[in-house]
């Protein structure tokens, strides 16, 4: 005789609880406030140059036009800026994984003297703004004759001391064990290094390259004092000319500030993951 199979029976979904629905809203909210500036500029870009400038401002164009956007081609060179912005940042990126590893690693498992004013040196860079270091850092550059040059907007850029500081707190909590397993072997420091220790810091590293190429795309100071070739301004130099006589063309403006934005917007979007590892594993996250 057979059996009849059980019948399963699908859980009911519970209902939101009041705690629920008050951080959805409130998630809704702050996503909102966020969103708003960039809803406001793809509108604003869309309108022309007359309706961009109407007051009371309004929201959505009466007459929607990409007028802004050909025009922003056609009288900016649009294509040199980014990819200037794309050396620039790549190039800074790669130099500071490269110097801030090596300086971290030799603070976190080294001995030397010094080491202490060294670290505090390094420290002290934290609570230094970069806009007052702009006039040494220029005059440095123009003797050494790199200004109007691509290393001239990437070699000052290329020793943040917060990355050092990032790399440094998680150097210091991977397990000596491991390295000194790999000495045993017979491997010297550069092998445990480049072996060991970076495969290790994956998620720090994919942190610190991101906050770094962010952080250099987005530099408009340095790049306007270093160079003044309109071949070699960046996207965010290069958005500021876009004026004529009668003013700003906010149009234009709008239209290439979310030029500039989307790449920023594809790496927070394809790598937040190594974004949020890299901070939970370096110890910043409760400080």
């Amino acid at each position: 005789m057979t059996t009849a199979a059980p019948i399963r029976v699908k859980p009911r979904r519970s209902s939101w609880t009041p705690s629920q629905i008050i951080l959805t809203f409130l998630g809704a909210a702050v996503s909102a406030v966020f969103l708003a500036p960039f809803a406001w500029g793809l509108f604003t870009s869309l309108k022309s140059e007359t309706e961009a400038v109407e007051v009371p401002p309004h929201w959505l164009p009466k007459d929607w036009t990409g007028q802004a956007w050909t025009a922003l081609f056609e009288t900016g060179n649009v294509t040199n800026w980014f990819v200037n912005s794309l050396v620039v940042s790549v190039c800074v990126t790669s130099v500071v994984l490269l110097v801030s590893a090596l300086a971290a690693y030799g603070f976190a498992r080294t001995e030397f003297r010094g080491k202490g004013v060294l670290m505090g040196v390094v420290m002290a860079g934290l609570m230094i703004s970069p806009a007052v270091l702009g006039v040494p850092l220029f005059t440095t550059v123009q003797q050494m004759g790199m200004v109007d040059t691509y290393w001239g907007m990437i070699l000052p850029q290329c020793a943040p001391a917060a990355m050092v500081y990032i790399l440094f707190k998680f150097f210091q909590g991977i397990p000596r064990e491991l390295e000194e397993a790999a000495f045993i072997d017979g491997a010297g420091r550069w092998r445990v290094f480049f072996t060991v220790v970076l495969p290790l810091s994956r998620p720090s590293l994919s942190a610190v390259g991101i906050f770094t190429f962010i952080a250099s795309w987005n530099n408009f100071l340095w790049p306007y004092m270093v160079t003044n070739n309109p071949d070699l301004m960046t996207m965010p130099n290069g958005i500021a000319t876009v004026m004529n006589s009668y003013g700003i063309q906010w149009a234009q403006l709008m239209a290439g500030g979310l030029m500039a934005g989307l790449p920023l917007v594809i790496v927070f979007v394809f790598f937040q993951r190594q974004i949020v590892a890299g901070v939970a594993h370096t110890g910043l996250a409760g400080q």
